[in-house]
């Protein structure tokens, strides 16, 4: 019964919290408005004076520190595959005193690209997607810029505490989690008065976004409530909100957004957006790590067993089952969005659309195997915990990374003003990393299969035979997602600076999701204007124009 009263807790805050938000805040009054933004700009003090406030640098510089942390987390994914055929490999770099395991390098390379890269790329996108559709602007461009900084911090923090977790006594992972704490605080605030300032009704996207921010700390107290936080159940639990709440809410809202912007087609569908929200909220999403390790070193706590109930099972099991509804219906909307009108088809090289479409391909066959993985180690059968810490890193690097970098990239020239440097270059980058990413993988999710049915068949037999081969293809082939994640870095630092720039500035009065207008330039049905993205309050504007073929002037 534990599992479901953490569950039904976090269930009636949320909802507590979104009917605050949709009907208006008590605490957001003029006075806690103007306390809220002296927290944010003056009581920082001089610090604050030494980042700009032009419109769009948050956003910016976010998806800047977003893009830098791609490259160690691929390259310490890369090493510790290699150590994990070639546990010498790294020997000489021992009289320097550094002499990582493979688990420590994956450790760091998962820490860095779920904190680093995937978060700081999320909210990034978020802090330009949430102002533009509620009509507004961020609240305090000078404190998001900031604070980018701060979290870049905490990541670099947590990736020397995935080498070392205690030094001189402290808990490493846990400074960075408290000063991350610190910066979610900073930046929800940020959002709520950026939301609370809207000028039209905000659409579903920018709803995900903003709940999945709350979750975050939302999830952290009601485990900690329940009196959970140090028990196996508490953490595993824990896991499965975070990265169903946090992360897969805001992968949803910006991927949605960008799958619209990016290609021009109206999103396919607003009703599967609140399937969504509601799926994301009232299900254990089962992507991600099967063990609560994750949590406990991040909280500075010992990992408890994982001991669960028969009702905790049941439960468990059911609402992770039940996750296959938001995951499919993300899935879908993103990819008939992108192929409305045949404009995905027409201009498919469109910096992010392939990352986006790639991810929205993975969803499905990942979260189904997930599933299978998260209830074999729930029901403590562990017959397949060989795969899932690679199962992991291809959620990681096959839908989490592509879902978030993919918007980043295609809101990048709106964001700074100026395009990618090369479109070539980033084509390249995202074969080079989605095609390392994949092969590789794959043959490493090979060679654990080989390993578990060799182990089956014999416990004492030697597994340096064809498996060792095999992990060695694998790790070589990995290889491409680093030099494809450098390659997406360096265009996007360079596009900032030496990239064209970008005309296509779009109005903040009217996106392809939430039309303010509609102009009507010949007849037309109510259900076109209705499936164009207008609602009951889109004002329609006759114009002069015509869809009727032109001729010749005669003088």
């Amino acid at each position: 019964m534990a599992l479901l009263s953490i569950m039904a807790t976090f269930w009636l805050t949320i909802f507590v919290i979104f009917v605050m938000l949709n009907r208006g805040i008590w605490v957001f009054t003029d006075v806690s408005k103007s306390m809220s933004m002296f927290m944010l700009e003056k009581a920082l003090g001089p610090a604050v004076d030494f980042v700009e406030g032009r419109k769009g640098s948050g956003a910016k510089t976010w998806i800047m520190h977003g893009a830098l942390w791609l490259v160690p987390s691929s390259f310490f994914i890369f090493s510790g595959l290699w150590l994990a055929h070639d546990p010498t490999a790294l020997n000489s770099l021992s009289s320097w005193g550094y002499s990582p395991s493979s688990e420590e390098l994956i450790l760091a390379g998962n820490l860095t690209a779920l904190h680093g890269a995937i978060a700081m790329l999320l909210i990034g996108a978020g802090m330009h997607i949430v102002p533009k559709l509620g009509g507004t602007t961020l609240a305090s461009e000078r404190n998001a810029t900031l604070m980018s900084f701060v979290w870049t911090l905490s990541v670099a923090i947590m990736m020397v505490g995935a080498h070392s977790p205690q030094l001189l006594g402290i808990k490493v992972l846990f400074i960075g989690t408290m000063i991350q704490s610190l910066v979610v605080f900073a930046v929800l605030v940020n959002q709520l008065l950026t939301a609370s300032s809207r000028t039209r009704k905000m659409p579903l996207p920018a709803w995900l976004i903003i709940i999945g921010l709350i979750s975050y700390p939302v999830a952290i107290s009601v485990v900690a409530i329940s009196g959970e936080l140090e028990t196996g159940l508490g953490q595993w639990v824990l896991v499965r909100m975070v990265g169903g709440a946090f992360f897969f809410m805001q992968i949803a809202g910006v991927s949605l957004y960008a799958a619209s912007i990016g290609t021009g087609n109206q999103l396919w569908s607003r009703s599967l957006s609140a399937v969504i929200l509601m799926g994301a909220i009232f299900t254990l999403n089962p992507l991600g790590d099967t063990t609560g390790s994750i949590a406990a070193g991040l909280l500075g706590l010992e990992q408890g067993a994982l001991e669960t109930s028969n009702t905790d099972v049941i439960a468990g099991s059911f609402l992770m089952a039940l996750a296959a509804i938001p995951i499919i219906a993300l899935s879908s909307n993103i990819l008939v969005t992108m192929r409305g009108d045949d404009v995905f088809v027409e201009n498919p090289d469109y910096p992010g659309m392939p990352e986006i479409n790639l991810g929205g391909l993975m969803l499905i066959p990942l979260g189904i195997g997930a599933l299978f993985i998260q209830t074999d180690s729930i029901t403590g059968t562990n017959e397949l915990a060989g795969i899932s810490g690679t199962m992991l890193i291809m959620v990681v690097w096959l839908l989490m990374i592509p879902l978030s970098l993919g918007p980043a990239l295609a809101i990048f020239p709106e964001v700074s003003g100026r395009s990618l440097l090369s479109n070539i270059r980033s084509r390249w980058a995202f074969w080079m990393m989605a095609g390392g990413a994949f092969s590789g993988l794959l043959m490493t999710l090979m060679a654990d299969f080989s390993d578990m049915a060799l182990l089956e068949l014999d416990p004492e037999s030697n597994l340096d035979g064809i498996s060792k081969e095999i992990r060695v293809i694998g790790s070589v082939l990995f290889y491409g997602t680093v030099i494809g994640s450098i390659l997406h870095c360096l265009n996007i630092i360079s596009g900032t600076f030496r990239g064209s720039i970008s005309g296509a500035d779009q109005s903040t009065q009217s996106t392809s999701i939430n039309q303010e207008s509609f102009k009507l330039t010949s007849g037309t049905t109510v259900r076109k204007i209705l499936a164009s993205g207008a609602n009951l309050d889109t004002e329609v504007v006759p114009t002069l124009q015509t869809d009727r073929p032109g001729s010749q002037t005669e003088l």
